[in-house]
């Protein structure tokens, strides 16, 4: 078959099989319990689940990625993120990924859009309680970013790639206070 041809299609296949499983024997176990808060329970479950699967594959994913950083081949890192984000457009941990390595290369205008996209795809970088959390560095990306952005903005008040960069930076910093999309 087709599908099956690198081990990546093996591990996404057996990954997405283990989730099925476990939400067949959530739905069976479901089926013969009685009440709606038993009900409840198991949908929290089933979410945790699910929840746990996307973190443990989005490791399998971008292992290869976080592999290069620490050998310090930034460009080829960037150049396998955009691989994966192109193959995975939904899943925003490349985009943060990609912010991340784009910061450390000094490349601040382009980090803050990269974050700004994966935020935009998923909050729980945001969220201190998740696993995926990121609130730190996201928080030290605004403060430079209001800093060093926002002087250049004021020094040059009718560049209009200078204002984007600063509404992405203010962007972040009404998610990190709680604003909404």
């Amino acid at each position: 078959m087709t599908m099956f041809k690198d081990t990546f299609d093996k591990l996404c296949w057996a990954s997405l099989a283990i989730v099925l499983i476990a939400l067949l024997v959530l739905l069976g176990m479901n089926a013969g319990s009685e009440g709606k808060a038993a009900s409840g329970l198991d949908k929290a479950v089933e979410r945790e689940m699910a929840y746990h699967a996307r973190v443990e594959l989005i490791a399998k994913l971008y292992g290869p990625v976080d592999g290069l950083r620490k050998e310090g081949k930034n460009q080829e890192a960037l150049l396998k993120l955009d691989e994966l984000v192109r193959k995975y457009p939904g899943e925003a941990h490349g985009h943060i990924l990609q912010g991340e390595i784009l910061r450390e290369m000094g490349a601040l205008d382009e980090a803050v859009a990269s974050y700004v996209a994966g935020v935009k795809l998923n909050g729980d970088y945001l969220d201190d309680k998740s696993p995926l959390s990121r609130r730190g560095d996201i928080q030290r990306l605004v403060d430079e970013g209001l800093k060093r952005i926002g002087a250049r903005a004021a020094a040059n008040p009718g560049n209009r790639t200078i204002a984007a960069s600063l509404q992405k930076v203010n962007y972040l910093r009404s998610r990190l206070a709680g604003g909404c999309e």
